[in-house]
């Protein structure tokens, strides 16, 4: 046993579960405050084992780490165990330094509420929860739907709170494979074998890229969407999806809608 590990032990073997969570804090963002995937294996996350998310992620959230950020997490694992999970959220804590981490599960996990991270229970696809939430939070800044991952949830959650993001706001998608699933190792996930099937979260996902040009439809009865007005950019990546929220309300330079036709 190294010498590391064998400090870990007697750390462990001395103190409660929550003074050891105190110390690695503090001294896992010194170490691997700018290094997300570090900061991912750290805490035990599969954010970077298992999935190549944490890359992902640091690219997207590396300009706005010092920000004051308020963010989202929806699903904090551990099941069941409410001191269970709770890995990534201490990792979004570490490496946002100056935001306020949210969590929501369906299983009660205030055991992981601290200094910057409070949680709420419920369901990810319950309206009146996910207003709750959002109106206790007051602005929401960056939401990680790291959810059941059952179609309807994830479509339901996205429909729902998106709107309700900030300018600038970010808004990610994990797990999206169960797109392609229905009944996947017991569990009915809500996908379809059929690419095209419409009501897959993957095909929700795509049915928004052609609005990020809705401005060069030559169709002028076309009413573009509240989805398309706010989605500045769409990245797809290996289970994951990033959406980021702008004003996408720019005319086309080419072509000129007919008179009396929707204003953008």
């Amino acid at each position: 046993m190294s010498l590391i590990n064998e400090l870990k032990r007697q750390v462990r073997t001395r103190l409660g579960e929550s003074q050891v969570r105190a110390i690695r804090q503090p001294l896992y963002s010194l170490l691997y405050g700018h290094d997300l995937p570090r900061l991912a294996l750290a805490f035990g996350t599969d954010k970077q084992r298992g999935h190549s998310y944490a890359t992902c992620y640091q690219r997207h959230f590396q300009p706005r780490r010092h920000e004051r950020l308020n963010l989202l997490e929806i699903g904090i694992g551990g099941y069941g165990d409410p001191k269970s999970g709770g890995e990534s959220l201490r990792m979004w804590k570490a490496y946002f330094p100056k935001a306020q981490i949210y969590g929501l599960d369906i299983h009660d996990k205030s055991w992981h509420d601290e200094s910057r991270i409070k949680t709420f229970q419920g369901s990810q696809a319950d309206g009146a929860v996910l207003r709750r939430v959002a109106a206790t939070m007051g602005s929401i800044d960056i939401i990680v739907d790291d959810g059941s991952h059952l179609n309807d949830h994830v479509i339901a959650s996205f429909k729902m709170l998106f709107p309700l993001l900030s300018d600038r706001g970010l808004y990610v998608i994990e797990d999206v494979q169960t797109s392609y699933w229905d009944d996947f190792m017991g569990v009915r996930w809500g996908g379809s074998r059929d690419r095209a099937a419409p009501h897959t979260s993957m095909n929700v996902l795509k049915s928004l890229v052609d609005g990020l040009n809705h401005a060069e439809f030559l169709d002028a009865s076309y009413v573009p969407s509240d989805f398309d007005q706010t989605i500045t950019a769409i990245h797809f990546y290996h289970n994951i999806v990033f959406l980021q929220k702008g004003d996408n309300r720019e005319p086309s330079n080419l072509v000129q809608r007919q008179a009396g036709s929707p204003q953008q």
